[in-house]
């Protein structure tokens, strides 16, 4: 049985954002039978407690897909298991090219946060599919897992998305009330311009509640043009109770802005129906209550457990209207976040995913076998 397993996530370079908690709720889960190695960002400096982890700084951005190949191809040739924790089209086309074969089973996992199919993918998918029947495609939810069963793939699951455990707020304990917060990096399909919008109606009211609001970029510190227009624009507001955090937050940083907070969640449908966020059950896990639009996941946990309000329209005062009616009823609004916390902290137990990437099956040391077609489709 293979006593590593490797973990491919190019992106993890600090204990900032949801990679770095993805990761690090899988490492506890670990029962230390396992040695994970761990293939991050090339300036990557973390810290673990535990001790069967080693850190591979690795990928360079600009050269990242190019390394992923030569990676794969190397981990491939090893008795070893292989986990790609936020993983893309890309990297099935990568592990294709890089096998020279079929990967045998129980080998190569995948798990892919989200995935938007178009005619085009799918037929892509089939093409993989047929060449790479042992792929272990994992998801959060059924309609990401659905896109790669429908293509033919064999060994699809849906696995709870693992959150790093952390101690939510009794409800007897719960606190006042101190700020708005968007949390996470400045994105337009995560509704970064409706807050914006609701930052200019405060300050036109002449209103005085606390706004929070991160402005880091998802990756690399690169926003598209809309969100630079809509943070140029935020900094000619001058809302006088207006905190802005530019930078990436450490873990701790980032969790105390959820203290005494109402998270606004104002995120696209189209991307966000079935897709799960991180933002969100760090939320509930701090007892946080959130204003989501209707449409999303998030909406759906939020009406779930009566943690917050569900808006139709993200104008400025539709989400201000919410926001007063959870502050009107905040301590209940606050205690039910606290059990959506604790229940989906449960619900999300990292235990599950590392069951499976830890399954003993005595098919998977088997080698790789000779191609049977042509490599299909191309890198976009």
């Amino acid at each position: 049985m293979p006593k590593t397993i490797h973990i491919i996530e190019p992106t993890l370079s600090n204990e900032a954002g949801h990679c770095f908690s993805f990761i690090s709720a899988l490492c506890r889960a670990n029962t230390e039978s396992f040695t994970l190695c761990l293939w991050t960002g090339r300036q990557a400096r973390l810290l673990f407690a535990e001790k069967n982890i080693r850190i591979r700084p690795y990928f360079y951005r600009k050269i990242r897909r190019l390394q992923a190949y030569f990676l794969y191809r190397q981990l491939l040739a090893t008795p070893d298991r292989i986990f790609i924790s936020t993983a893309g089209r890309t990297d099935l086309l990568l592990l294709n090219w890089a096998a020279r074969g079929v990967v045998p089973p129980k080998k190569t996992y995948l798990y892919f946060h989200w995935f938007k199919s178009d005619a085009k993918k799918i037929e892509q998918l089939k093409a993989l599919a047929l060449r790479q029947p042992n792929l272990e495609i994992l998801g959060p939810t059924p309609s990401v897992v659905k896109a790669f069963a429908d293509a033919g793939f064999k060994h699809t699951r849906v696995v709870p998305y693992p959150v790093l455990k952390r101690e939510v707020p009794a409800p007897t304990e719960a606190g006042t009330f101190r700020h708005l917060l968007y949390a996470g990096a400045a994105r337009r399909d995560k509704g970064f311009s409706q807050v914006v919008d609701l930052v200019a109606c405060l300050q036109d009211q002449g209103l005085q509640i606390a706004v929070t609001l991160q402005t880091s970029s998802e990756h690399y510190g690169k926003y598209d043009p809309g969100t630079q227009a809509d943070i140029q624009r935020l900094q000619g507001i001058h809302y006088p109770f207006l905190k802005i955090s530019p930078e990436t937050l450490g873990l701790q940083e980032y969790v105390a802005l959820f203290e005494g907070a109402i998270c606004l969640q104002l995120y696209d449908p189209a991307d966000f129906s079935d897709r799960v966020s991180g933002v969100t059950l760090d939320a509930f896990a701090a007892g946080c209550p959130v204003v989501a639009r209707s449409g999303t996941w998030i909406a759906n946990m939020v009406l779930r457990f009566d943690a917050g309000v569900v808006v139709d329209d993200t104008s400025a005062p539709t989400v201000l209207s919410a926001v007063d009616n959870i502050l009107h009823d905040y301590a209940r609004y606050q205690m039910n976040s606290s059990m959506a916390g604790n229940l989906l902290q449960q619900e999300n137990s990292a235990d599950t995913l590392f069951g499976i990437l830890a399954e003993d099956r005595p098919d998977a040391e088997a080698p790789l076998t000779s191609p049977s077609s042509k490599h299909p489709g191309t890198m976009s």
